[in-house]
């Protein structure tokens, strides 16, 4: 065994670093009253009394270029999420549950007001807080359709005026702001893509069609590299290129980029089968389309900017939810083969850093840092890794319990002895997106930990073993995974699970499974199952595999009936499992998913690693 703080083959391991600097390492030290002084006084000289201040992009994305920082260059603050609303007297930062404390450990509290979410929405606080009369002023690049619905409901009641401000003042203050991305393009194999371009924009005119739309305007970029069988390398953990799309119902659709993000061969290729055309061209090729045509503008990621210009060219917005979305949900065959591939390499990688993990952490050394750097270097050496899918999540004892914890230098814990370790990870590979939860037992579990796992794994193959007519939606589904823990009076505040794009956006609409989940689930579609249990101050239990939606055969059924496939290989904690609360199903789910994982995953490993697998595998009652 090579030393356990890292895998033999970590000599990269350093370099990681990095990404767990503390918040205040992460701050920038520039921002605070200053700015927030020097932005009230730029709304001044404009005549405009307050301002909202989004962390977006044009596109709405989860992850933003470091240009679009704008919540944190102003604040100190770097979450993923938050809403400044700056008043003359005021600027209140709202956050969720998972940025309250770091929100203010970064932020100057003199300065700003942290908001939780949990406590009141954006709207509710500026009806309350907005002066009779004032201007809220937002920027109509970085709010969507719904967005500025909402704060005109609440500026109204407020009985203040919404102002849409075409130049944004933070920008014009953010004088080294850096330059937007140009990650080059690069075309998706027609092997993983499973359907050419042509195929799939007839599809989209037949929606539109169906719907009575003389185009769409494309404004998630995950929908135009879908459509236009392209990957890009503009925001982290997704490989997206930023984008917009212009598809008619009838004629050739129209693609904005930068040219810089071109080569001749990927120019040329899409020459083919679209106009490309120059980023800055946007606004007038959509005036150009747009007087007096109704156009479909995606009411979750189109910018209000986009409208107005419809709107001002005579053309009439139908807002709702772009075409594209529906049909990339639904995973072809190709793609679905990739994600299967994806799955198995993920697999072995996870199974060979369990097995690591099982010696480092009963060294008493390793920290939740070390963990976190060690999977992503087994994902490394399988030679495909482009990146993490997302942030991990890797919580010791009472960090666990943290549901979106993330791991800084100032909160790395020590895995200690009687602890539970939760693990939630995933990867891009050029053929699939992983995401996959463990909760792993340092030392001997307690009753009551075993007692709590074993619930949510009850509820985990409730949800795996389901069988749902067609029509089912994800929010009928959600009380399988919960019936157990709401039996012990127990309950866990998160979904039960999200869509996965195919080699795109770990987290994809527009089906999921939750008590909001409300659209029906197809065949193709690939979901997670992740039910959980979250103790304060002591640990936090998750268990997360991808499942893949596919028609079911049942006898004398007398309509279409769906289940689920498991895609995620990787051995779940039977040291954490009571058989005494499993049923006899129960247990046969359980012992047929190891025995497959080993089937599957073993070959991949050596020796060492095959034997630990075979005893991870074991059937219970072995």
């Amino acid at each position: 065994m090579s030393d356990p703080a890292f895998p033999a083959s970590s000599a990269h391991a350093p370099r990681f670093h990095a990404r767990f600097q503390s918040f205040e390492e992460t701050a920038d030290g520039s921002a605070g009253p200053g700015r927030l002084a020097a932005l009230r006084a730029e709304l001044a000289r404009r005549g405009i009394g307050g301002y909202v201040v989004p962390r977006a992009d044009a596109h709405q994305n989860e992850y933003v270029a470091p240009g679009e920082e704008r919540l944190a260059w102003l604040t100190g603050f770097t979450g993923s999420a938050g809403l400044l609303i700056v008043l003359p007297e005021v600027a209140a930062l709202f956050v969720d549950g998972r940025y309250t404390l770091q929100a203010a450990a970064q932020v100057d509290t003199g300065a700003f007001t942290v908001v939780p979410l949990a406590e009141t929405s954006p709207e509710r606080w500026l009806e309350a807080n907005l002066p009779v009369g004032l201007s809220l002023g937002f920027d109509p690049w970085r709010t969507t359709l719904d967005g500025r619905d909402r704060f005109a409901r609440a500026v109204a009641n407020a009985k203040g005026v919404l102002v849409s401000v075409a130049e944004d003042p933070v920008a014009r203050l953010w004088t080294d702001r850096p330059e937007a991305p140009r990650a080059p393009l690069r075309l998706l194999d027609a092997a993983l893509a499973g359907e050419e371009t042509p195929s799939k924009l007839a599809r989209v005119r037949e929606a539109l069609g169906k719907d009575r739309l003389d185009g769409a305007l494309i404004s998630d970029p995950h929908a135009t590299a879908w459509l236009f069988n392209v990957r890009g390398g503009d925001v982290a953990h997704t490989p997206l290129p930023l984008a917009w799309s212009l598809v008619p119902a009838e004629g050739r659709p129209q693609l904005f980029l930068s040219p810089a993000k071109l080569s001749h061969e990927v120019r040329a290729v899409l020459s083919d089968v679209a106009d490309v055309r120059h980023e800055d061209d946007l606004e007038a090729a959509l005036t150009d389309f747009a007087a007096g045509r109704t156009v479909r503008l995606d009411q979750a990621t189109a910018p209000v900017h986009l409208a107005e210009v419809v709107e001002r060219a005579g053309g009439k917005v139908a807002k709702g939810a772009d075409p594209v979305s529906a049909l990339k949900a639904r995973k072809n065959a190709a793609e679905i083969a990739g994600m299967r591939a994806a799955h198995l390499r993920d697999g072995v990688a996870l199974t060979r850093f369990l097995h690591w993990f099982d010696g480092a952490a009963a060294s008493g050394t390793l920290t939740e840092i070390d963990a976190v750097e060690a999977l992503e270097t087994f994902r490394r050496e399988t030679g495909q890794l482009t990146d993490v899918s997302f942030p991990t999540i890797s919580g010791a004892g009472p960090n666990g319990a943290i549901v979106h914890y993330r791991v800084t230098r100032a909160t790395n814990r020590t895995l200690q002895p009687g602890e539970l370790f939760l693990l939630d990870s995933g990867a891009q590979y050029p053929d699939g997106t992983t995401d996959v939860t463990r909760t792993l037992a340092v030392g001997t579990p307690t009753a009551d930990m075993r007692a709590h796992f074993t619930l949510v794994l009850k509820g985990h193959i409730a949800l795996s073993r389901a069988l749902f007519p067609k029509g089912t939606t994800g929010a009928q589904l959600d009380t399988l995974a919960r019936q157990f823990l709401w039996a012990a009076g127990l309950d866990f505040e998160h979904g039960t699970g999200h869509g996965v794009g195919a080699g795109l956006s770990v987290h994809e609409g527009p089906a999921r499974i939750s008590k909001l989940g409300h659209v029906a689930l197809e065949e193709g579609m690939i979901l997670s199952n992740e039910p959980g249990y979250y103790r304060t101050g002591a640990y936090g239990i998750r268990i997360e595999n991808l499942i893949l939606v596919e028609p079911r055969a049942i006898a004398g059924a007398e309509k279409s009936f769906f289940g689920f496939e498991t895609l995620t290989l990787a051995p779940i904690d039977r040291r954490l499992i009571d058989t005494d609360l499993l049923t006899a199903e129960e247990t046969a789910w359980m012992d047929a998913y190891h025995a497959r994982v080993a089937r599957e995953v073993g070959p991949a490993l050596d020796g060492d690693e095959q034997a630990w697998l075979a005893a991870a595998t074991a059937p219970l009652k072995s």
